[in-house]
């Protein structure tokens, strides 16, 4: 059983998401802690493959107990994702491709682990934006009247 912490709204809005990945996050146990009583924020978090390894830039977790903290701790350090080789080596030859990155779609746990599901995506243009904001207004307008 699976419950969600965040989800990052705004991805799916700005991306175009193509593949879905679930992977595990490197954390220290005070931040497993913080995660799950003040959360966590997806804003501006962004991954990037470095050295063979998938890595999560920007996570910003905040202090469990903020006088308790390690004096060098920073919120928002980068924190290893743990993924298969083979799927680290099929990321690394999608992401070669023109326009793709990595964007984290939501934090949850499962079986007492926290994951995050990441997102192979390309940006949306304005003008897909529009669109899509337009076709919701449709939908809703044809519900509404039935």
């Amino acid at each position: 059983m699976s419950s969600v912490i965040i989800y990052n709204r705004q991805a799916r809005y700005n991306y175009e998401i193509f593949e879905k990945l679930e992977a595990g996050i490197e954390l220290k146990g005070f931040e497993v802690k913080s995660i799950l009583t003040r959360g966590v924020s997806l804003k501006g978090v962004y991954a990037a493959i470095r050295s063979g390894e998938v890595w999560l830039l920007n996570l910003d977790i905040p202090p469990y107990q903020p006088k308790n903290m390690p004096e060098d701790y920073n919120p928002k350090r980068s924190r290893r994702l743990l993924l298969k080789q083979n799927e680290i080596k099929h990321l690394i030859g999608r992401t070669r491709e023109k326009g793709l990155t990595l964007i984290p779609l939501k934090v949850y746990t499962k079986r007492g682990k926290i994951k995050v599901n990441i997102g192979l995506g390309k940006a949306k243009k304005k003008e897909d934006k529009r669109e899509e904001i337009k076709k919701r207004d449709i939908e809703r307008d044809i519900r509404k009247h039935l």
